[in-house]
């Protein structure tokens, strides 16, 4: 029983950080489409590097499938969120028994994918707002769930490597 118990504040754990990712996201694409001009308003943060602005994507990453007829790419795109969605739910219930790098890592591209699969369903496309540049070289715009997402997808190829739960010593560190 003791387990158990164990298992579920870890799925709490792991449910908690995807819904703190899910609710900056939302509160900051909500604050971005309320008080950014779209496609005009820019706010310089650093100048040189860093604005808020506020497009809309109606594609994937880097608006991939964006030029695609909306009644193929919407469905596309929201089917995929869903399936992936899913299974990272079946991996963080299922088979992490452990505080791991690999389960931080899937919590963090949960809330990430919730949160963009939230505005798909809603609006048919996704707010971004970051956009970093050096001169006339630009990142393309993205948002809190795509930072979440990419986080998380590092995490994951770095406790591949590592392989260790958190807190555990790695033999180097001895």
């Amino acid at each position: 029983m003791p387990a158990e118990r164990s298992r579920n504040a870890l799925r709490l754990l792991y449910l908690g950080i995807a819904c703190f990712v899910f609710a900056a996201d939302r509160l900051s694409k909500l604050y971005i489409r309320g008080h950014v001009e779209l496609n005009e308003g820019v706010i310089p943060v650093i100048p040189h590097f860093f604005s808020i602005t506020h497009v809309e994507n109606t594609g994937a990453a880097f608006s991939f499938f964006a030029d695609w007829p909306a009644r193929v790419r919407t469905p596309l795109l929201v089917g995929f969120s869903v399936l992936a969605t899913l299974l990272i739910c079946y991996l963080l219930w299922n088979s992490l028994r452990h505080l791991t790098w690999a389960g931080l890592a899937l919590a963090l591209v949960l809330g990430g994918a919730a949160g963009n699969l939230y505005d798909r369903i809603r609006y048919g496309r996704v707010t971004d707002f970051l956009h970093f540049y050096i001169g006339r070289y630009s990142w393309p715009d993205f948002n809190v769930a795509d930072t979440a997402i990419v986080t998380g997808a590092a995490l994951l190829v770095l406790s591949l490597f590592l392989g260790e739960k958190i807190g555990e010593k790695t033999p180097a560190a001895e």
